[in-house]
C-alpha cells in the first residue's frame, strides 16, 4: 500500500513543509525580540516584532493552504487523528499572533508589556506541540513522503 500522498506539491515535493519552517522562524524571533525589547526597551526590537509577527502570519496562512489541501486530498490523511490536532492547534497559533500583531499596532509598544510577551510565548509553547504532531504524521505515518522506487 501506497503511503498518504501530499495533493499541494511541485514535481513530488510536497509544498506544506517547505512553507512551514518560515512562520515558525517568525514567530520564535517574535518571542526573542519581544525579550530583548523587554530588557533594554530599544525600538529596534519592537519594530522587528511588528515585521516579524505580520510576515508569520502571512507565511502561516500559505503553509496552512497547502496543510488543508494536503487534508482534503487523501482520505488517508484526514482519517488520522493526530492531523485534527496539529491543524487546530496551528489555527490558534495564527490566531494569537494574529492578535498579538493586532495589538501592538492599536497599543504600540506597551502591547509588548502588558500582553505581547505571554502571547508569543504561548504561540511558541502550541507550536513545540503541534510541530512533533507535524513529525509524527511525516516519520510514523508517511505523510507526504515518496513511496520507494518513485518520484
Amino acid at each position: 500500500m501506497s503511503n498518504p500522498r501530499s495533493t499541494a506539491q511541485i514535481a513530488g515535493h510536497p509544498l506544506h513543509p517547505m512553507l512551514v519552517p518560515f512562520p515558525i522562524a517568525f514567530f520564535v524571533g517574535t518571542l526573542a525580540a519581544d525579550l530583548m525589547y523587554g530588557h533594554s526597551q530599544d525600538m529596534f526590537w519592537f519594530t522587528a516584532t511588528e515585521w516579524m509577527l505580520g510576515v508569520g502570519v502571512v507565511m502561516a496562512l500559505l503553509a496552512a493552504l497547502a496543510g488543508i489541501t494536503d487534508v482534503l486530498g487523501d482520505a488517508r490523511i484526514r482519517a488520522i487523528g493526530i492531523v485534527w490536532v496539529h491543524f487546530l492547534g496551528n489555527l490558534l497559533v495564527v490566531l494569537i499572533e494574529a492578535y498579538n500583531w493586532y495589538r501592538r499596532y492599536d497599543m504600540g509598544p506597551d502591547a509588548v508589556q502588558s500582553t505581547g510577551l505571554i502571547l508569543s510565548l504561548a504561540a511558541v509553547l502550541i507550536l513545540l506541540v503541534t510541530g512533533w504532531l507535524g513529525w509524527e504524521m511525516v516519520y510514523r505515518r508517511r505523510v507526504g513522503i515518496a513511496d520507494d522506487g518513485t518520484v
